[in-house]
């Protein structure tokens, strides 16, 4: 059951990362904010990179949050799925 449970952790944690790396390609070019793409991806972002935004200053104009909630998503990742694992 248990490495069951740590494989949908691991690939829930891959899909989040995925969908922040999407968000910021998809940044880099002129969007409509109603697109549905983009809907879905910051609904589903949102809740991971605010937080982040009150805790990591801007670097003039390059946001940095999407990179330390990538490295956060792999750390939890990593964490979750060895103690799933070992457990």
């Amino acid at each position: 059951m248990n490495l069951y449970l740590a494989n949908f952790v691991s690939v829930l944690f891959e899909i989040l990362t995925f969908a922040v790396f999407a968000r910021v390609l998809l940044s880099w070019f002129p969007m409509n904010p109603e697109n549905p793409i983009v809907v879905i991806l910051n609904e589903v972002t949102d809740p991971i990179l605010r937080p982040l935004r009150r805790i990591v200053p801007p670097l003039g104009m390059l946001d940095l949050t999407p990179i330390v909630a990538l490295v956060l998503l792999q750390v939890i990742q990593n964490l979750l799925v060895n103690a799933l694992r070992a457990g």
